[in-house]
């Protein structure tokens, strides 16, 4: 029987976003495969956390690239992107926490991921969108924060799934808006 690789990679995911302490047992179960399988693919929870890592980073580039971050007004790219990411929201929300992943330096491919999120929010204060008071530094990270806890608050029950992107994007740009001085 042939192992779909992403498929295993996706249901580790799952659980992982559950139970971040999951064992490499329950991730085998879980993806309907032996533990032997399993170690087959990944030889062990670091290899399995690092392909993880690849695929949020190329899932997430793919939102970005869905979103069209230079098209049109700032903040409809910006809700466009937090749109875009729902599907990988979960595998975020895990990665992002992970602190493994930070032990060895960052994967090139966040940097990547942050320079285009960095830019958009860059254009958007160079266009007069965004507050200047707030780097587009600290705005990527509350992005990536807003869609971690998005997807853990639909996760416990406390928030609709269909409800998750718009909240996530008015609480965001509710903050990161210029407010016209009177």
């Amino acid at each position: 029987m042939s192992v779909d690789r992403d498929q295993v990679l996706r249901a580790a995911a799952a659980l992982l976003t559950r139970k971040a302490t999951a064992s490499m047992d329950e991730i085998a179960k879980a993806a309907g495969i032996g533990r032997a399988t399993l170690h087959r693919h990944f030889a062990g929870r670091d290899a399995l956390v690092r392909a993880l890592e690849e695929l949020g980073i190329a899932e997430f580039e793919h939102a970005l690239d869905q979103a069209r971050p230079e098209d049109g007004d700032a903040a409809e790219a910006v809700r466009r992107l937090i749109a875009g990411s729902e599907p990988v929201a979960g595998i975020l929300a895990f990665l992002f926490t992970e602190n493994q992943l930070y032990e060895g330096g960052i994967n090139e491919g966040w940097n990547r991921l942050d320079a285009r999120v960095q830019a958009l929010f860059r254009r958007g204060q160079e266009e007069g969108t965004f507050r200047l008071d707030l780097s587009a530094a600290w705005l990527t990270e509350a992005l990536y924060g807003l869609i971690g806890a998005g997807a853990w608050a639909v996760h416990d029950g406390r928030v609709a799934a269909k409800d998750r992107t718009r909240m996530v994007a008015e609480l965001l740009l509710g903050g990161a808006q210029r407010r016209m001085e009177r």
